[in-house]
């Protein structure tokens, strides 16, 4: 696994800690789990996902105030509410930190799932390969798209593809996001076929 430069895991490893205090559940996702289960790349924020809705604000934002992060809109609670993110700037390494609420089973079942990662003595989780392939696929930018194909290169012969095409099917349903299972299918097709290449 690559490893975040030391600005990167020193603050990850403050807001995991202050977070695991308040008994918010959450997990790491964008850049800094491509860098765990993909192939690394530049990244400049910090993404996490709470196991939390919008009602865990206060106590969201008494941790940024413990660890000196700032929230950036100038409305903080019509932001949240609006966006269900907050984002927040460490005004000492200027990292930007996206604190995403959520309030579906499937982001509470992330959070379960998610995989601990020691970083400076801090027992960090990240999401899963296969729900970091998830939430790529979602999203669906380009940027995305080429971060799954790097995930799926390292990670191809553990990955739970009966996992990915369960929830695949179920995003499906989403309007927008009516291929999801198909293009799961495709990168486990292109998989089997690299892997049996000689």
């Amino acid at each position: 696994m690559a490893s975040p430069p030391p600005d990167f895991a020193g603050l990850i490893s403050r807001v995991a800690a202050g977070l695991e205090a308040q008994g918010i559940g959450f997990m790491l996702i964008g850049g800094q789990a491509v860098l765990l289960h993909g192939i690394p790349r530049l990244t400049e924020d910090i993404d996490v996902t709470l196991a939390a809705g919008p009602e865990s604000l206060p106590r969201v934002l008494a941790v940024c105030d413990r660890l000196g992060l700032e929230p950036l809109p100038a409305d903080v609670e019509a932001f949240v509410q609006d966006t269900f993110v907050l984002p927040v700037a460490d005004p000492r390494t200027l990292i930007r930190i996206d604190i995403i609420f959520s309030t579906t089973p499937y982001e509470g079942q992330a959070v379960e799932r998610a995989v601990r990662v020691a970083m400076e003595s801090v027992e960090v989780p990240f999401a899963t390969a296969e729900d970091l392939i998830l939430h790529k696929l979602f999203a669906g930018r380009p940027r995305d798209m080429e971060d799954v194909e790097g995930v799926v290169r390292r990670q191809a012969a553990g990955l739970d593809w009966a996992y990915l095409k369960s929830w695949a099917t179920r995003f499906g349903e989403v309007p927008g996001r009516e291929g999801m299972l198909g293009l799961v299918e495709a990168l486990e097709e292109t998989s089997d076929r690299e892997r049996a290449e000689p």
